[in-house]
C-alpha cells in the first residue's frame, strides 16, 4: 500500500477540480495538494461523454473559469473545445503533476484526534488499494454516475433487431449515415444529439414522452465579438460575462414569479421557428413551469430547423412495446429505426461513490444538511462542488474554490485546525437540488438537504452568492471551528490577534 500526506486532497479532475486546484495555488500557495481522478484524462464529463454534436448547454462566458477568458467565437461550444480548454487550464498552471489518474476514491474516514482525513482509493489500472492522508478533503467530483446511464425498463427490447446505444457509452465506430435513428428523450442531450446526427441520417425522431422547454440562443455573443476588437481579453470576457449571469438571474426570477409570461414568450419564440401549421401545444408546451427542470438551449435554433427541413421529427407518445424493427408506441403508430438511442437520463452518485465516516460512525448523506451548499453538517474540513441549477456550474464551483481558500487561510491566521458545519436547529428541510427533473426525483432521498435559511438555503442566485462566498463572515451560527483534541503531524499554527481572513486580493475577473 502506498502512503502520503497532502494539506488538500482534492477528487476528480473535471472542470470543478482543475478550476480548484488553481485557486488553491493562487490563494494558498504554501498549501501542498494533490488531485485524484477515476479515469485516466483530465476533463470529467467532457472527456467522457462523446456523442455526436456535444456542446455545452451554457454560454462558455459563464461555464469557462473566472480567472481564463474564453476566447473561442463560440459562446456555446463543442464537448471538444471545453475539454481543450481544461486540459490547456490545467498545463498553464502546473496543475498536472499533481493529478494521480486511476485513483478511484471509495472510503475517507475523519479522526479529530488528529484532525486528519485517511482516505482510501483503488487504482482501476492495477488493483492496487492506495492510502493517503489530508487536512482537508475537497470533493469535485459533481453528481452523476460515470460508468453507466440511466434506461427505463423498455417492453420486449430483446426483440428489437436494431442497435441500441446510450450517449453516455457512443461507440466510436457507429455510422448512422442514411440510417433511421430514433432518440427517446427530450433533455438536453436529446436536443443536441437530433440535429447533429440529422445532417447524415436517412431521419431522426425524437421521441418524447413529455414536452421540455427548449430555446434558441445565438452560438456566437454579438457583444464579445465586439468588445474583443476594443478591450484586452480578460475586460471583454468579465463585461460579458456579467451581461450573461444577470440575463440569467433576470430570466430565472421572472419565471418564477410570472411563469405564464415566461411560458408565453418561450412558446412565441418556438413558433417562429416552427412550419406553419404545426402542434406547438403537443410537442413544445410543458405541463410544468418554466424551470421547474432546466431550460434546453439549442445554438441557433438547429433542433427547429432540423425539424422545419423535415430531416427531424418529434413524437410525443408513450412506448407500447419493442419490435424487431422499431418501436411501438400507445398510439399503435410504429417507428421503424435502424438505430434507437436511449437519451433518457443520467443516474445520480453522490460524491462520486465515496463512503464517509466521522470518528468511526457512517455519515448518511441524506441525514446531513449543507452549509452554504458546499459543505456538510457534522462533517469536518470537507467541501462538495455542487454547481447552479438555474446557471453555469463553473459560476457556483469558482465560488466554492474561493470559499474553500478563504477558509483554510482562516484556519491558520486564527490557529484553528478544524471548521465542522453544524445542523439548523429548525425550519423545514427541503433536497439540495430543487429541480423536478427525472434524475433528481430518482435519487432525492439519498442527497443531503438544505435548510430554510441561510446559511443553510441555496438560493440559486450569482450576485447573491458573490457576496455570500468571496466577502462574508466565515464564523456565523452555522459552523464552529476547533483544535485537534490530540497530536498531529505537524507543529500548531500560533493564533494571532487579529482574526480576519486576511486572504490576498482575488486577482479574478468575475
Amino acid at each position: 500500500m502506498a502512503s502520503d500526506h497532502v494539506d488538500v486532497l482534492i477528487v476528480g479532475a473535471g472542470l470543478s477540480g482543475i478550476g480548484a486546484a488553481v485557486h488553491l495555488r493562487r490563494n494558498c500557495p504554501e498549501k501542498t495538494y494533490a488531485l485524484l481522478e477515476a479515469r485516466g484524462a483530465i476533463g470529467g464529463t467532457w472527456d467522457l461523454f462523446r456523442y455526436p454534436g456535444i456542446r455545452s448547454d451554457s454560454d462558455m462566458y459563464t461555464l469557462g473559469y473566472s480567472f481564463k477568458p474564453w476566447t473561442n467565437p463560440k459562446a456555446i461550444a463543442d464537448g471538444d473545445s471545453i475539454r481543450a480548454y481544461v486540459r490547456d487550464t490545467a498545463r498553464e498552471h502546473g496543475v498536472e503533476q499533481h493529478i494521480r489518474f486511476h485513483h478511484r476514491v471509495v472510503r475517507a474516514a475523519w479522526d479529530s484526534a488528529r484532525a486528519r482525513w485517511t482516505v482510501h482509493a483503488r487504482r482501476d489500472d492495477t488493483g492496487e488499494e492506495v492510502v493517503l492522508t489530508c487536512a482537508f478533503l475537497f470533493t469535485c467530483s459533481g453528481y452523476y454516475r460515470y460508468d453507466e446511464g440511466y434506461t427505463p425498463d423498455f417492453p420486449d427490447v430483446d426483440r428489437y433487431a436494431g442497435q441500441l446505444v446510450h450517449p453516455q457509452h457512443w461507440p466510436e465506430d457507429l455510422d448512422h449515415t442514411g440510417k433511421r435513428v430514433v432518440v427517446i428523450g427530450s433533455g438536453a442531450t436529446a436536443v443536441t444529439l437530433v440535429p447533429a446526427l440529422a445532417e447524415r441520417a436517412a431521419h431522426v425522431t425524437m421521441l418524447q414522452r413529455s414536452p421540455t422547454y427548449v430555446i434558441a440562443l445565438p452560438s456566437r455573443d454579438v457583444l464579445a465579438d465586439a468588445l474583443r476588437r476594443w478591450l484586452p481579453a480578460t475586460a471583454a470576457y468579465s463585461v460579458v460575462r456579467w451581461k450573461n449571469v444577470l440575463l440569467g438571474v433576470a430570466n430565472f426570477q421572472l419565471s418564477r414569479r410570472a411563469p405564464g409570461v415566461v411560458k408565453k414568450l418561450l412558446r412565441r419564440a418556438a413558433k417562429g421557428r416552427l412550419p406553419v401549421g404545426y402542434d406547438l401545444d403537443r410537442h413544445f408546451s410543458p405541463r410544468y413551469n418554466p424551470w421547474d427542470q432546466r431550460l434546453c438551449v439549442v445554438p441557433d435554433g438547429d433542433l427547429f430547423d432540423a425539424v422545419k427541413a423535415g430531416r427531424a421529427a418529434v413524437v410525443t407518445d408513450t412506448i407500447d412495446t419493442f419490435t424487431e424493427h422499431g418501436v411501438r408506441l400507445t398510439s399503435g403508430e410504429e417507428l421503424p429505426a435502424d438505430v434507437v438511442v436511449t437519451a433518457t437520463g443520467l443516474n445520480l452518485l453522490a460524491l462520486g461513490g465515496m463512503t464517509l465516516a466521522v470518528d468511526g460512525q457512517e455519515v448518511d448523506l441524506a441525514e446531513t444538511v449543507a452549509y452554504k451548499g458546499m459543505m456538510l453538517s457534522g462533517v469536518p474540513n470537507f467541501a462538495m462542488t455542487i454547481g447552479y441549477t438555474n446557471a453555469s456550474w463553473t459560476l457556483k464551483a469558482d465560488l466554492v474554490a474561493t470559499y474553500v481558500c478563504r477558509l483554510l487561510r482562516h484556519l491558520d491566521v486564527t490557529g484553528q485546525q478544524i471548521v465542522t458545519p453544524v445542523a439548523p436547529t429548525s425550519g423545514e428541510l427541503e433536497p439540495i437540488i430543487d429541480l423536478k427533473s427525472g434524475y433528481v426525483l430518482r435519487a432525492v432521498d439519498q442527497l443531503p438537504k438544505q435548510g430554510a435559511t441561510a446559511p443553510w438555503r441555496l438560493h440559486q442566485n450569482y450576485p447573491r452568492d458573490v457576496l455570500l462566498m468571496r466577502h462574508g463572515r466565515l464564523a456565523d451560527e452555522g459552523v464552529r471551528f476547533s483544535r485537534a483534541v490530540g497530536p498531529t503531524d505537524d507543529s500548531p499554527a500560533e493564533p494571532v490577534a487579529d482574526p480576519a481572513v486576511g486572504m490576498p486580493a482575488d486577482t479574478t475577473v468575475a
